[in-house]
């Protein structure tokens, strides 16, 4: 994985997701459409995974609010998805679509697999409504990852999108000033 996915188009896969107490079949072409956000973890009934996945849950209504659909994805199978939603308390809150990659391909599409663990690597990708990679975050193992600031970043993406000509800043919040870039701003900021 680099950043040269940078706006590229989601590759093709096709699997299945645990998602309101039902089985249902998920390809690429699901992510399209809206904005929608690919959440990789790399396991079911561990430690960090939990507490990211049950802050994601907590911010759904938010996420859903902007047009945002939420897809975690580890490489356990919807079978043990369900069985983690149906077990645990903090799952449980889940209402989002939970992908099961036991094969690893779209891991691999995304470029998180850690082939020697067969899990994914902590990664986050926002694609927009075409289909193509707008965002990547990959963190460490041991570093859990924070809705809201997920929830800042693709509020600045779907601006940004919808504002040709401008750019958001650091720390940008929703209604903030934006930057027009030109050649009057150059050594300015």
């Amino acid at each position: 994985m680099n950043a040269t996915m940078i706006n590229t188009e989601v590759q093709p896969f096709k699997a299945t997701a645990f998602h309101n107490g039902k089985f249902v079949d998920v390809t690429e072409a699901t992510l399209k459409g809206k904005w929608s956000v690919a959440f990789f973890y790399p396991a079911d009934f561990t430690f960090v995974c939990p507490t990211e996945l049950g802050d994601l849950a907590d911010n759904y209504a938010e996420f859903q609010k902007m047009g945002v659909e939420i897809f975690a994805v580890s490489t356990d199978t919807h079978f043990t998805h369900k069985a983690w939603h149906d077990t645990s308390d903090t799952i449980g809150k889940i209402q989002y679509p939970m992908i099961g990659d036991p094969t690893g391909k779209i891991s691999r599409n995304f470029g998180v697999m850690i082939e020697e663990a067969g899990l994914a690597e902590r990664g986050t990708f926002v694609i927009d409504p075409a289909g193509k990679i707008q965002i990547i975050e990959i963190n460490a193992g041991g570093v859990g990852r924070d809705a809201s600031e997920l929830i800042r970043k693709i509020k600045a993406a779907q601006y940004v999108a919808t504002h040709p000509g401008e750019v958001c800043p650091a720390k940008w919040k929703e209604g903030a000033a934006t930057l027009a870039p030109s050649l009057d701003l150059v050594g300015k900021i």
